[in-house]
């Protein structure tokens, strides 16, 4: 892919746009305030667990693993957190991105180690927070472990179809751990049928500014 373009969104965070496919890493409305909604308040904060197992499909920018590190360390939770990327964002073009100046200042260098820390083996970022960055193909890999949060946050179905099918969402049913909780910004009635199709069960819900939905999935108590 062709190196992204940081820019500004409405609410003065950055996101990184992507020139080869014409799609932004997160909303123009505003990157912080749509992460904050979706994966924040209709994500983490929805699990009642004490050790929470995070697995996010998009890595991207880091902004997810870094309101979900800050997250924990204010509900005193302790957190493993696996980050999925196949394309990588280069890490200097990552901390240039201004997070940290807008959510929490002195939180730079956790999130500065969100992307330099190494690849492929864990990481402890912070006394509650541990991070396991993958870089690999998710329609190829197999895994093994149980998440109790899942944030799915792929490139949209227009310009990554693949990524949005039945077949991955069964993928990531057999990842969630029991009444485990899967969030994406895409509510498209194609995307709710799949994962409704995966065994999951789905609702919609309000959408951050600029979206009118969103969806929440959770794996059923069998």
């Amino acid at each position: 892919m062709q190196k992204p373009i940081i820019k500004t969104t409405a609410d003065g965070s950055n996101t990184l746009y992507v020139p080869e496919i014409d799609e932004s890493y997160h909303s123009t409305n505003g990157a912080v305030q749509e992460s904050l909604h979706i994966f924040i308040n209709d994500g983490f904060r929805q699990c009642k667990k004490e050790t929470i197992k995070v697995l996010e499909i998009g890595f991207g920018t880091g902004l997810n693993a870094f309101l979900t590190l800050i997250e924990a360390e204010k509900e005193n939770k302790s957190v493993i957190y696996t980050g999925l990327e196949f394309y990588p964002v280069e890490t200097e073009e990552a901390v240039k991105l201004n997070y940290p100046e807008l959510i929490e200042a002195d939180k730079r260098a956790e999130f500065e180690a969100l992307h330099r820390c190494e690849w492929n083996r864990e990481v402890k970022i912070s006394p509650d927070f541990t991070l396991i960055k993958l870089k690999v193909d998710f329609t190829k890999t197999e895994f093994s472990e149980k998440y109790d949060i899942i944030y799915f946050d792929a490139f949209s179905p227009e310009k990554q179809p693949e990524m949005w099918s039945e077949k991955i969402f069964e993928k990531l049913y057999l990842c969630a751990g029991e009444n485990a909780i899967l969030t994406t910004y895409c509510a498209k009635g194609i995307v709710r049928r799949a994962l409704q199709s995966a065994g999951f069960v789905v609702e919609r819900l309000p959408g951050p500014i600029g979206k009118r939905e969103i969806l929440r999935a959770r794996k059923p108590i069998l």
